[in-house]
């Protein structure tokens, strides 16, 4: 098993009274004395290679603080790994906690590509694990020697071990593992600055856990590549996926996102004369300005944030810069501060206006991922002849597990729809519910019943039942007593890896329910569509 590991900086490769950024070259050393022999007590097989020729141009000692990390700098890794991935089984990266939550996402968009509609075009097949510390790994006397051991009481030693063995496992995702649990990358968030447990994934559970060996929960796993035709073990595809992220590396800096906290600041209107003003309108007319081209509000609660005016929103001076941004190009997603939880901004008259100046809903993506998530979108975008509405589509869609999944059931994952259960239109203007009496029904926002699977209301004793997306391609509505009482007919005994997509917009008059095949790249049923 060959794994690379890729030393971008951050404390645990740090050294020193102060602390101070150890060269790629003195940390590799310095793991090849102290702790290769540890590894490969339990690993013998194991052949880890210290990267040595990665650097950052920032910095004079090669290796870079999170703190001061870049978006070109999530290129330079994802480059890194793309240029040489068949040479390794997988990676550890070693990164400062500051950002790593932001990484965490970048990583998986960098290393993928999708279609306008979300399907998968290029698939890690490998694992990248992402890790880091709160003290440093070694103790060094003094800067003229080099170090001697392991610093008391560190967190690096379990944390590096842990990675090392996240690396060897197969999954095919960039993770992050922190104090002894591995999390899916473009889920953590940073939340303690001065304990070992700095991570946590507070809307995902965690892929696996460290107690005497590492224990895997493969249902919360992300599935392999489909096929071989999407992996980046094909040659093929992973050319063109380095073709992709080369343009993405020339043009990120143009498509700048930022984060905006809601905040309590003064704002005045008069609805008589028609004048408003205030802190927060300023501010987003001063970033928009500033040429940004996405803008991520972190909001309060499930999605509110101050207009500029309670009663009257459109007349608030907060509302009216957002108004303005959205029409000028600016993509807005309204995400929440609170660590946990879905946004959901027509709870409250306070973030139901939103929508009416553009803003999306990210489910339950975090900040930091929709931030990422949203500048390799936007770069990405004329690479891919995407429009606007493509990259709108696309931040709503689950593509990589960094959200819940709205509109999709999924064969490999997600796929299954229990009794008052749904997916939605991601406008919000249709809902495909798995109804307790009914069963699966389709109806518009206002209620309308757009197509039932069922034609009759089922005898009671059956009901409720469960929708399943099958992984032979087949949809299948079960009774209580686990028997077909209605199917699309679409299965096949070799297996057809499949999705039900709930897509365009019931307000737009082109909304369609239908299974896709991952295995023919074709829609095998339609089940609705809008006319």
């Amino acid at each position: 098993m060959k794994i690379a590991v890729i030393n971008t900086g951050g404390t645990i490769s740090c050294s020193g009274t102060p602390l101070t950024p150890m060269s790629a070259q003195d940390f590799a050393t310095a793991c090849s004395k102290i702790i290769n022999p540890v590894l490969l007590q339990n690993y013998p097989d194991l052949d880890i290679h210290y990267v040595l020729d990665l650097t950052f141009p920032e910095s004079s000692s090669g290796t870079l603080d999170s703190t001061n990390l870049q978006p070109t700098d999530w290129c330079l890794i994802a480059t890194y790994i793309l240029n040489n991935y068949g040479s390794y089984d997988g990676w550890v990266i070693l990164h400062g906690t500051d950002s790593m939550d932001f990484t965490g996402t970048a990583l998986p968009f960098l290393l993928s590509s999708f279609s306008s509609d979300g399907i998968q075009t290029a698939a890690l097949s490998k694992p990248i694990i992402i890790t880091g510390s709160q003290m440093p790994m070694f103790y060094q006397a003094s800067p003229s020697q080099p170090p001697s051991s392991l610093i008391y009481n560190t967190d690096a030693f379990q944390n590096f071990c842990g990675a090392v063995a996240a690396a060897q496992s197969g999954i095919p995702e960039v993770c992050v593992y922190f104090h002894n649990k591995l999390y899916r990358g473009n889920r953590v968030l940073k939340t303690n600055a001065s304990e070992f447990d700095a991570f946590s994934s507070p809307n995902y559970p965690a892929l696996a856990e460290y107690g005497l060996e590492l224990s895997i929960n493969n249902n919360n796993v992300l599935p392999p590549p489909v096929s071989y035709d999407v992996s980046l073990d094909n040659p093929s595809v992973l050319q063109k996926a380095i073709a992709q992220l080369t343009y993405i590396t020339s043009n990120i800096n143009s498509f700048p996102v930022m984060q905006f906290n809601a905040f309590p600041a003064w704002y005045s209107f008069n609805d008589a004369q028609g004048t408003c003003s205030g802190i927060i309108a300023n501010l987003l007319n001063a970033c928009v300005g500033q040429g940004i081209k996405g803008l991520i509000l972190e909001s309060y609660g499930e999605g509110n944030f101050p207009s500029g005016n309670p009663d009257t929103p459109a007349k608030g001076a907060a509302y009216q810069a957002l108004h303005t941004a959205n029409a000028s190009g600016v993509v807005i997603v309204d995400c929440t501060q609170v660590i946990s939880g879905v946004v959901n901004n027509n709870a409250y008259a306070a973030g139901a206006w939103l929508p009416a100046v553009g803003a999306l809903s990210p489910a339950d993506m975090t900040p930091m991922a929709a931030f990422a998530k949203l500048m390799v979108l936007l770069t990405s975008a004329a690479y891919n002849n995407w429009n606007t509405a493509d990259v709108k589509n696309l931040l709503q869609m689950n593509l990589l597990g960094e959200m819940m999944s709205v509109n999709r059931l999924d064969s490999r994952s997600n796929a299954e729809l229990l009794a008052g259960q749904s997916v939605n239109a991601l406008d919000g203007s249709a809902t495909l519910i798995n109804d307790p009496v009914l069963g699966p029904i389709l109806q518009a926002g206002t209620g309308k019943q757009l197509w039932a699977a069922l034609p009759q209301p089922p005898a009671s004793e059956h009901m409720p039942g469960r929708l399943i997306m099958q992984n032979d391609g087949n949809l299948v509505y079960y009774s209580r007593y686990n028997s077909a009482m209605w199917a699309t007919n679409t299965g096949i005994s070799t297996g057809a890896s499949s999705m039900l997509i709930l897509g365009g917009s019931a307000s737009n008059n082109n909304l369609s329910l239908s299974v896709y095949s991952y295995s023919t790249n074709t829609t095998t049923a339609t089940l609705f569509q809008q006319q």
